[in-house]
């Protein structure tokens, strides 16, 4: 591993930050032992930062029919073929975890069609990358498919959000050359 910046951009001291980002970068660091990259990268606005994280975990957090691993399948899903390297190993390394297979993230970031998931998240990643690559074209067709899989609009809503969300994280992810901590890479193999 090299010591490349946590990003391109100014990376605030600690000390620096309002109460709030600072507290809630040292209970990250409390519960997974490291400081993720993202809270560095984006502390640099703090205003954008409380705005990231809130959307984050009102569509990440919340309870519903989606689990929190495939929750975690949608971001690798979607963001690779963003390319965005940070989010496809954090969240992959989450994913890991959440699904406690050490081989599911590698198989939905290289190609989530031959991964070792059921058809109704098959059909659920289908919806993603279409509102990932082109939401445009979302029609009915897309919604009576995912009902036959036992969604509902919901459901619908949130395998949406977290596409888009994602898709502006990994944006600004790539932007700012965000590299994911080395110790994601391990976690849940």
């Amino acid at each position: 591993m090299t010591d490349s910046p946590v990003s391109r951009f100014p990376v605030p001291e600690l000390h620096d930050l309002p109460d709030d980002i600072r507290t809630r970068i040292l209970e990250v660091q409390e519960k997974s032992g490291f400081v993720p990259n993202v809270f560095l990268a984006l502390a640099h606005r703090p205003a954008e930062f409380r705005a990231f994280f809130a959307y984050h975990d009102a569509i990440m957090d919340k309870s519903g029919n989606l689990t929190k691993a495939e929750r975690e399948m949608i971001v690798v899903a979607t963001s690779a073929p963003n390319q965005c390297q940070y989010c496809v190993v954090a969240h992959g390394a989450i994913l890991r975890i959440r699904a406690k297979d050490p081989l599911i993230a590698d198989q939905i970031a290289t190609n989530y069609r031959k991964a070792d998931i059921t058809d109704r998240q098959k059909a659920m990643l289908d919806f993603a990358l279409k509102v990932s690559r082109e939401a445009y074209a979302v029609n009915d067709d897309d919604f009576a498919a995912l009902e036959r899989h036992g969604f509902d609009e919901e459901d619908v809503w949130d395998i949406a959000a977290i596409s888009a969300f994602f898709g502006l994280s990994n944006r600004m992810a790539n932007v700012t050359s965000m590299r994911p901590n080395p110790e994601f890479y391990g976690m849940g193999r």
